[in-house]
């Protein structure tokens, strides 16, 4: 009898290191936690991505207002009756090139 008690409290001993010492015990439910945590973040940003692609595809195929923007941010496209100013920041001072030469002409 003295032989079962020892073999049940070992084995409970044992029981009880596997649930809250080993990896597979709690430290691998709290870590798998931080994982899920982690992937639903990264899961609903990429949902609002989505939605604002799907916005965009939206957009684009109902209306022309959106292709004409991007054409004219993407290829510039200039409409008729307008007029294309293209403005130039002057360079700082120190940062103003050297006068170029042009190599091979006599």
């Amino acid at each position: 009898m003295k032989i079962l008690a020892a073999a049940l409290a070992v084995a409970l001993i044992l029981l009880q290191y596997r649930i809250w010492i080993s990896d597979d015990g709690l430290r691998g439910v709290e870590r798998l936690q931080r994982a899920v945590a982690a992937q639903q973040k990264l899961n609903s940003s990429l949902d609002e991505r989505n939605s604002r692609l799907a916005a965009e595809v939206q957009d684009l195929k109902s209306g022309t207002a959106a292709i004409e923007e991007r054409a004219r941010s993407d290829l510039g496209m200039i409409g008729p009756n307008e007029t294309f100013y293209q403005v130039i920041e002057p360079a700082p001072a120190g940062n103003r090139p050297a006068a170029a030469t042009v190599a091979g002409s006599k």
